[in-house]
């Protein structure tokens, strides 16, 4: 069975994830109206010039929570994607107060307005592996019963997104599902690794730049294309399990310094590469191997996107920002 949804609301629709889902959702061609609630421009300008008319804006700053509540209820949404978040891991060793601040609230805001209003929504956290941390290898593929052990400030307060939604599912009644995102690749997000490496390779490529910078080569991730990861998102939504937790992650298990040699092998340049202790986190997850296979189970979700299509989609995008 697949639900529908007549009102569609995305929190942090401005930036790169509620973005491109905005527009997943749009090419769907569904009957579903889209609203977004968004606080900086981000993408602002780029979905308004390519998707005129197809999506309600709302600026609505979810760190408040009197406009949270307004900005609800004008929407009426019978779906929310809650995307909003400061999500950026190594800023949040910068600036861990105000990463603190920022995602606890927004996300109490949000669930405590749905509830005064009762207005009913499905609700779909969309969480991080981050809150997983460090994994030992006896314990991997990671699945969704690992115990919680976020190691940076990011994943803290992701934590407490999902066990604060956990707390009014149960007691509340809320209708919710979390999303734990493993890796994917994602042009618009400047600040991961895989990005940043892509953005640089583009500058290099047209003499911007001399060097690439990195930072630490020897994490392994499990990979997943941006456009598989949306899908999955829409699945939650439409087949996933009120109150469950899923997995989302792809099939690719890479290391972060073959990832950097995937990009480098595509470029039509040279270039050379430097270690940048800046760049480096005062914490950092080693190792992610994970499993979806519930999220399969559940969705009849398949990645569709082949990781060397991924990676070269990613480096002609970044190419055509630069």
């Amino acid at each position: 069975m697949s639900r529908s949804f007549k009102r569609c609301l995305i929190t942090g629709i401005t930036g790169s994830g509620g973005s491109y889902l905005a527009e997943h959702i749009i090419s769907k061609n569904l009957q579903t109206k889209i609203y977004g609630f968004y606080r900086s421009s981000g993408y602002l300008k780029l979905l308004k010039k390519k998707h005129k008319n197809k999506i309600n804006f709302l600026k609505v700053d979810l760190t408040s929570y009197e406009k949270t509540f307004n900005g609800l209820k004008i929407s009426k949404p019978d779906l929310i994607f809650h995307l909003a978040s400061n999500a950026d891991v190594r800023g949040s060793f910068d600036k861990p107060l105000l990463h603190t601040k920022n995602n606890t609230s927004i996300t109490a805001n949000l669930l405590e307005a749905v509830r005064k209003l009762k207005i009913n929504p499905l609700i779909i956290i969309c969480s991080t592996s981050e809150v997983y941390g460090n994994v030992k290898r006896k314990d991997m593929p990671i699945k969704e019963n690992q115990m919680i052990a976020p190691i940076n400030p990011y994943a803290v307060t992701k934590t407490y997104q999902d066990l604060l939604s956990q707390v009014y599912t149960n007691s509340f009644n809320l209708k919710i599902i979390i999303t734990r995102m493993f890796s994917y690749t994602n042009a618009r997000r400047k600040n991961l690794f895989q990005t940043a490496f892509a953005m640089q390779i583009a500058r290099c490529e047209k003499k911007l730049q001399k060097t690439m910078r990195h930072g630490n080569l020897d994490s392994v991730r499990t990979f997943v294309d941006i456009d598989d990861a949306m899908e999955a998102y829409w699945l939650t939504a439409t087949k996933g399990k009120i109150g469950e937790i899923y997995n989302i992650c792809g099939d690719k298990v890479i290391s972060v310094r073959e990832f950097l040699n995937e990009l480098l092998k595509l470029s039509n340049s040279k270039i050379k590469t430097v270690l940048d202790k800046n760049l480096l986190r005062p914490n950092d997850v080693a190792l992610q191997i994970a499993s979806s296979k519930k999220f399969k189970k559940h969705t009849k979700w398949k990645t569709k996107v082949s990781f060397k299509d991924s990676v070269i989609k990613l480096l002609n995008e970044c190419r055509r920002d630069i």
